[in-house]
């Protein structure tokens, strides 16, 4: 059994690179004076300067920090929203194309499975060109693919376009959360992290509310013109960001300064790209299969997400069907998955400063250097995993005429609530658990479970909703629910035991 020590963050770890950095400035040395300070000294691209180095992400200002977050999270909001907005033009694409409803929804889930595997796309583009220019290449594929969709002829090439869309789209949600890895130390990153997580949430949230309106006065090709309106806006707003990644950062210094580049660490070439695919893609599906911890949530996760995603199904059988909800207003009733949403970031994000952030406090009261068991992450989930239940069969046995469509809508909420409550403590956890690269293939298993049980769900949700009724359908759900709550209950009971016998390095403490 491999154990890691606690990552250290990027102001920590000079020391080691001291030697690199003295030869490096032996052997070309360039001395600057920083204006901020007045302070003269020898600049390197070996390594940050110092734990002061204005170049580091990590010492930026609080604006520009904020300002860095919020670009991946618009992104990942235009990607998601491309998945929920189609569906209230199902209808108009089953008259125009002469297809099914099951068919018609391959339009959601083609989209969806484009999600799971756009992210082997980013990691090799991220490590060589780094976040900025994948940012800055994903969101124009997508808006051409968009284009494509909007004006496609027959039905094979309006699915083709779609899943395109997402499948280049998609690399935004896998580099953002290295963005806020970069420009966060630990300690902070739960803010970051939530409201990053919340993005990709209030787009399938805020979806079927413009695209039923959309639907309801322009047709269904105008469920794809929303995603290119902002598209061109979200572009324009990130120009104007700089490069995190600091492999990319410390070779443009090089390059600037005429001084020696980074020390290349890792293989290279065709071996590089393997060592990428491996962690995004080969060691994810052995991790979801041999880590229970990686297991065991990613099957809870995705299970939640699917459910979400059955919603564009059940919604309208139940807003349209039993209340008589035109498009417009049945969107609306999404609003309270937001709500939902909102209500899910604020309580991790109050959790997180009243239990985890103690718990590093008196961390380094004790000299352990802020080493915190992973465990203490997952308190937001167990409170979470109540939500899920009890939204599924309030839901499910409220849907009827003889009762006001407000109580269904209200049950939206807490299913939102504690949807986001475990996925934002199980992504931190996984994180803390694994260490920033393994951590990377945890969350990647995570993301790939997550969007394939997502793009399989609407396929048969309308056929169970007709053959068992709104109630027991949704009650089916809620079954699985509570089989799957005792989950964070249990990592957070014997989570050391578990870590202890991973295969790989995992957190100490």
């Amino acid at each position: 059994m491999a154990v890691r020590p606690p990552d250290r963050t990027e102001n920590e770890n000079y020391g080691d690179l001291e030697k690199d950095v003295e030869a490096a400035a032996d052997a070309n040395p360039v001395v600057q004076t920083e204006k901020h300070t007045g302070i003269a000294r020898t600049v390197t691209a070996q390594d940050w300067t110092g734990p002061d180095d204005m170049e580091n992400p990590l010492n930026w200002s609080m604006g520009k920090r904020v300002y860095t977050t919020t670009v991946p999270a618009l992104l990942g909001f235009i990607v998601t929203l491309g998945s929920s907005i189609y569906t209230p033009g199902v209808p108009g694409i089953m008259e125009q194309f002469g297809v099914s409803s099951t068919v018609a929804l391959l339009g959601l889930s083609l989209y969806v499975l484009g999600l799971a595997f756009g992210p082997v796309l980013a990691a090799p583009l991220s490590e060589s060109l780094g976040r900025r220019a994948v940012y800055l290449m994903s969101l124009p594929l997508l808006s051409l693919f968009t284009l494509g969709a909007g004006f496609s002829q027959t039905f094979p090439q309006f699915v083709v376009c779609r899943f395109f869309a997402a499948f280049f789209g998609s690399p935004t949600l896998a580099v953002g959360g290295g963005t806020n890895a970069d420009v966060w130390p630990p300690v902070d990153r739960a803010v970051a992290t939530s409201l990053f997580i919340l993005a990709p949430f209030a787009g399938p949230a805020l979806g079927p509310t413009v695209g039923g309106f959309a639907v309801s006065a322009k047709g269904w090709r105008w469920t794809q013109w929303p995603i290119l309106f902002i598209s061109v806006a979200a572009f324009i707003y990130m120009l104007f960001m700089k490069e995190t990644y600091k492999k990319v950062i410390l070779q443009k210094r090089a390059k600037r300064l005429g001084i020696p580049p980074p020390p290349k660490t890792g293989p290279t070439g065709l071996a590089a790209i393997k060592f990428l695919v491996m962690v995004t893609l080969i060691r994810p599906i052995h991790m979801i299969f041999t880590e229970p911890i990686v297991g065991s949530f990613s099957l809870y996760i995705a299970f939640n997400f699917a459910v979400l995603f059955g919603f564009f199904d059940a919604f309208p059988i139940v807003f349209e069907g039993v209340y008589g909800f035109g498009l417009g207003d049945a969107g609306l009733v999404w609003l309270s998955v937001l709500i939902g949403c909102l209500l899910g970031v604020g309580t991790v994000i109050v959790v997180d400063r009243f239990t985890y952030r103690k718990e590093y406090e008196k961390s380094h009261k004790e000299g352990r250097a802020g080493i915190v068991p992973p465990e203490h992450r997952l308190y937001a989930a167990m409170m979470g995993s109540f939500g899920l239940p009890i939204a599924l069969f309030w839901f499910g046995w409220t849907s009827r005429v003889d009762i006001h469509w407000i109580s269904p809508v209200l049950a939206a909420i807490p299913f939102a609530w504690g949807n986001i409550c475990v996925f934002c403590s199980a992504a931190l956890y996984l994180v803390d658990t694994y260490g920033p690269m393994t951590g990377a293939s945890a969350l990647a298993a995570n993301g790939l479970a997550r969007y394939i049980l997502g793009a399989a769900f609407p396929l048969f949700t309308i056929q169970m909703y007709n053959k068992l009724g709104i109630a027991w359908a949704t009650s089916l759900f809620g079954f699985v629910a509570i089989a799957l709550l005792p989950i964070p209950w249990v990592l957070f009971r014997y989570g050391p035991q578990i870590r202890a016998l991973s295969k790989y390095d995992t957190i100490k403490a």
